[in-house]
C-alpha cells in the first residue's frame, strides 16, 4: 500500500460540526470518517457505472422472445412472481409495472398473468390431467 498523502479539506462550519458529531458517535476519527465517506461515494459511482455498462449490453429482443415463449412448465410453488423477491420486499407487480418502459410493461404483464393462471391451474400436468400431491 502506498503512503497516504495529505489533502487540506475545507468544509463549511455546519458540515464540519456534523462530521465531528457523527465521527464521535461512531467512535472514529474525523479523518477516518471522511475517508470512509469518500470510499462509499466512489463505490456508489463505480457501481452505477457498472450497471449502466451491463444495461448497455442487454439484448431486449432476446429477453422479449424468452418471455413470450409458450411452452414450458408453470413456475414451481413459491417461484412465481406473486411470491418472489418483489413481494417479500413489499412491492406489488403493479408497482414494478409503473417503473418499466411501455414495451417491457406488456411483456411483464403477460408473464405475470400467465403466472396467475399457472397458480390457479397448478394441479394439472402438461397433458391437462389432474396431478397428485
Amino acid at each position: 500500500m502506498r503512503r497516504a498523502k495529505t489533502y487540506p479539506l475545507r468544509l463549511p462550519r455546519s458540515l464540519k460540526r456534523a462530521v465531528e458529531l457523527q465521527s464521535r458517535e461512531d467512535g472514529t476519527s474525523i479523518n477516518q470518517f471522511v475517508a470512509t465517506a469518500v470510499a462509499e461515494k466512489i463505490s456508489a459511482l463505480q457501481t452505477a457505472e457498472f450497471f449502466a455498462s451491463r444495461g448497455a449490453r442487454a439484448d431486449f429482443k432476446a429477453f422479449d422472445k424468452l418471455m413470450k415463449r409458450r411452452r414450458g412448465a408453470p413456475p414451481r410453488e413459491g417461484d412465481d412472481i406473486g411470491n418472489s423477491v418483489l413481494t417479500s420486499a413489499g412491492l406489488k407487480p403493479e408497482a414494478v409495472l409503473a417503473t418499466l418502459p411501455k414495451a417491457r410493461k406488456r411483456v411483464f404483464a403477460q408473464h405475470y398473468k400467465r403466472g396467475d393462471a399457472a397458480r390457479k391451474s397448478s394441479r394439472r400436468d402438461s397433458g391437462g390431467r389432474e396431478r397428485e400431491k
